[in-house]
């Protein structure tokens, strides 16, 4: 008997067989033909325990998938490349030139790096010395291919490290976010230098046109927001001012009624604000006339963000809801050439104006003449005897094709407002924002110009104010002020800087001026020297004459002209400037604004006052706040105060 070692013993004492050659070639012919039976079949895999139970480097695997997404992987590591590529272009040494990024060539002359849509590749914009053309601050630049800001108005470029600094900041964005914000190098503001202190005895007369745009406000927040300050050049003080309404009295039996008072300034003792605040009357909104819409709708490649396209048919559903059933509403795109996306629908046919905004996509160049003569045209089939017609355009502030004549674009618009036709200017996105070409069309169109960069500011503009943007009750308003040498010894307009007017413009009817909607209100601010002061910065000149005032105590005095809508001659209101006048209750908040605003463009007048005296001047004088937006002003101080830091 023998147990199981022993067996063993036995069979390991025999000798190996030798090699079978036909079994082993049978035993290969059978493996190879598994492998290729088997290979790339369609059957799921087999099953297997979640456990890294082979070996560290699955485990390692579960471990990631469980963290981050396959998108966000391959976000992150796109952001890395690009940033990766940003290092090697800004130090290969070269001058201007053309680098890719996806399908957009970038073009960086005088060390700013812009993008540009794949539809403008083969243009000449690309060329070194193409990016820019000269323009003044009244006109708009062009190239071959379209309107292109000037190198003045530029945003000033910052240096290697900081724009490095600011890409990196960019976490997980997608390819058009990333653009978004390299492109803002590329945005053109319209404004002009501060104005500057007048002598009253050699200059008493200032002239300007009014301003109901709030363009300028939502451009600011939107850079704090985004952590930077805004460029100095997007800072323009009125439109800061008259985001904002203030306790004017109602007018009585007039299309709006002036008010005036004068009071300390917060950042002298020795100078006072003379403080002008126009409130336009709010007809009664069942009485008004049907509204004719145009909505010409910018659907370019550059139109694809978030906060572009999407936003503006968010938005426009928003307004869809203000509007009456005998309203009508029409639909024209551009990006390429233009079309017509609604035939003119009733607005109580909300199921068909939505489906035509849902359906719009975009792609492609940005035929902005086309779309604007299109709109205009539609328009005009639309209109009947005592309605109102307006044409609303929506873009990100980039004409780039169609366009080789901007002077006679500009007369176009003012042909056509003629007719009474008006055009408003709604700017969406950061990156391609012309801003210089938004204001000078609304400007030319009798229109308002505003920026929406969130859906609140969509309420606001589209919603609260829709009245006063689409009903205009005054047109061609002009203001001009005279102040007695006697009691003023200097002044300056804070802001209003693109809507100052020649002395002779004012009782020149053919000169075209801002307009004033149903509700709308009007501020405006002077600093202003008496005589005497210690705050008087010229000296008195040893041979002027000072005329003598029948009215020796008169600070000054206001004349304001404007028309009735249809009408071509124009109406006076005039009034005296008195020291003794009432304050309005809530001016020291448009102070503060203004005060913020002379911050942001670093004025060479505020002496030692700071962020922190106008935050707590707003913070003093905030008073009602309904919808929060004075609240939102402080918090913007806030953040200007701490960038300012940095």
């Amino acid at each position: 008997m023998t147990d199981d070692l022993d067996d063993l013993k036995t069979a390991l004492s025999k000798a190996t067989p030798a090699p079978n050659a036909a079994t082993k070639a049978s035993h290969l012919a059978m493996a190879q033909k598994n492998f290729e039976e088997n290979q790339g079949k369609a059957t799921s895999a087999r099953l297997k325990s979640d456990r890294p139970i082979q070996g560290l480097w699955t485990g390692a695997v579960s471990m990631f998938r469980s963290l981050t997404s396959p998108l966000a992987l391959g976000v992150t590591t796109g952001s890395a490349v690009f940033g990766l590529a940003l290092v090697v272009y800004w130090n290969d040494g070269g001058g201007s030139s053309v680098r890719k990024f996806g399908n957009y060539p970038a073009v960086e002359e005088e060390g700013v790096l812009a993008f540009t849509s794949p539809s403008n590749q083969n243009s000449s914009s690309l060329k070194p010395g193409a990016l820019a053309r000269s323009r003044d601050a009244e006109t708009l630049g062009a190239t071959s291919s379209g309107l292109r800001p000037a190198p003045t108005q530029l945003a000033s470029p910052q240096t290697k490290t900081q724009r490095l600094s600011k890409i990196g900041q960019t976490s997980l964005l997608a390819e058009s976010d990333v653009i978004d914000t390299i492109q803002t190098q590329r945005e053109a503001f319209s404004n002009g230098p501060s104005n500057p202190l007048q002598v009253t005895g050699e200059n008493p007369v200032s002239t300007f046109s009014v301003d109901v745009d709030t363009a300028s406000y939502s451009v600011i927040r939107n850079s704090l927001m985004r952590g930077t300050l805004p460029d100095q050049n997007a800072v323009r003080i009125e439109e800061m001012v008259n985001y904002f309404t203030y306790e004017y009295p109602a007018p009585q039996n007039a299309a709006f009624n002036p008010t005036i008072s004068v009071q300390p300034t917060p950042w002298s003792s020795d100078t006072q604000l003379v403080h002008i605040g126009i409130q336009g009357a709010v007809p009664d909104v069942a009485d008004r006339p049907p509204l004719n819409l145009v909505f010409l709708i910018d659907t370019s490649g550059s139109m694809q963000n978030a906060n572009k396209l999407p936003l503006l048919k968010q938005s426009f559903r928003l307004m869809l809801a203000q509007l009456r059933p005998e309203d009508q509403v029409a639909i024209v795109t551009y990006a390429g050439s233009a079309g017509q996306a609604l035939a003119p629908t009733a607005a109580g046919n909300r199921s068909a104006i939505l489906a035509a905004l849902d359906t719009l996509q975009a792609g492609g160049g940005t035929a902005g003449q086309a779309g604007l003569q299109q709109a205009y045209a539609l328009a005009q089939t639309m209109t009947e005897e005592g309605e109102v017609s307006r044409v609303i355009l929506a873009t990100d502030g980039d004409f780039n094709v169609g366009i080789s004549d901007p002077e006679a674009l500009k007369t176009y618009i003012a042909n056509k407002r003629e007719t009474g036709t008006y055009l408003s200017v709604l700017g969406f996105g950061r990156g391609n924002l012309n801003d210089a070409t938004m204001q000078a069309l609304a400007q030319n169109g009798n229109g308002q110009a505003a920026y929406i960069d969130t859906l609140s500011e969509a309420q606001k503009v589209l919603v609260d104010q829709l009245t006063g943007a689409l009903f205009p009750i005054a047109d061609d308003v002009k203001i001009q002020v005279e102040f007695n040498p006697a009691q003023i010894a200097e002044y300056r307009l804070i802001g209003y800087e693109t809507r100052t007017l020649r002395r002779e413009d004012f009782n020149n009817d053919a000169v075209d001026a801002g307009d004033i909607g149903a509700g709308h209100s009007v501020t405006a601010l002077y600093e202003v020297t008496p005589v005497g002061s210690d705050a008087q910065l010229t000296r008195p000149l040893r041979y002027g004459t000072r005329t003598q005032q029948d009215s020796a105590d008169e600070l000054g005095f206001l004349a304001l002209r404007y028309k009735a809508p249809g009408e071509d001659e124009s109406r006076l209101i005039e009034m005296p400037i008195s020291e003794d006048a009432n304050p309005v209750t809530s001016n020291d908040f448009a102070a503060a604004i203004a005060g913020f605003g002379q911050l942001l463009r670093a004025s060479p007048y505020l002496g030692e006052w700071s962020y922190a005296d106008a935050i707590a001047l707003a913070t003093a004088s905030k008073g009602a706040d309904p919808f929060g937006y004075r609240a939102e002003a402080i918090q913007l101080m806030r953040l200007a105060a701490s960038l300012s830091e940095n």
